[in-house]
């Protein structure tokens, strides 16, 4: 009886090791690429509807939109990386992201071409981003991970939306 108790505790501690080592990520599509950022990151998956443009502000900030009383910029994701803008279709969405900004908690919206899954990452197989190749500058990249045969870039959400015009157009 009490092997199993022992071979039972030790099945809970890789358990926990496993755990403690798991970070989970919310895939999405950017022409033809895959990406993700940290589910606990996402608020909601929104589809694309019109939003209120603001004057004077950089082409990907596409304007605003009223999400539940509150005023939430949003950002196309493409524009925002220097990838080619296409029209929005069907599969269109708006990731709505939980970003921080210091002190303060951001909620902004990120236009992608469309959302896939949730996948689960052991943080150990993360792979530093290349110095080359990739269609985002190294500063917005956590890693890069090999899943089920595809390579999902990894984005840091404070890094990509860390705005500087968004001061002025918020306040």
């Amino acid at each position: 009886m009490a092997q199993a108790f022992e071979t039972k505790g030790t099945d809970q501690n890789r358990y926990n090791k496993e755990q403690d080592n798991a970070a989970q990520y919310l895939c999405f599509a950017l022409d033809n690429e895959e990406y993700g950022v940290e589910i606990l990151r996402v608020q909601e998956i929104r589809s694309w509807e019109p939003v209120s443009r603001i004057p004077n502000v950089p082409s990907y900030e596409k304007g605003v939109v009223n999400l539940r009383g509150s005023i939430v910029p949003i950002i196309d994701l493409r524009e925002k990386l220097g990838i080619k803008f296409t029209e929005y279709t069907y599969l269109t969405v708006v990731v709505v992201l939980q970003i921080s900004d210091g002190n303060k908690i951001r909620t902004m919206g990120v236009v992608v071409d469309s959302v896939s899954d949730v996948i689960t990452v052991d943080k150990t197989k993360i792979q530093d981003a290349p110095d080359f190749g990739a269609k985002v500058s190294n500063e917005f990249i956590n890693g890069l991970v090999l899943v089920n045969e595809r390579m999902v870039i990894l984005l840091d959400a404070d890094k990509l939306l860390k705005l500087e015009e968004l001061e002025t157009s918020e306040g």
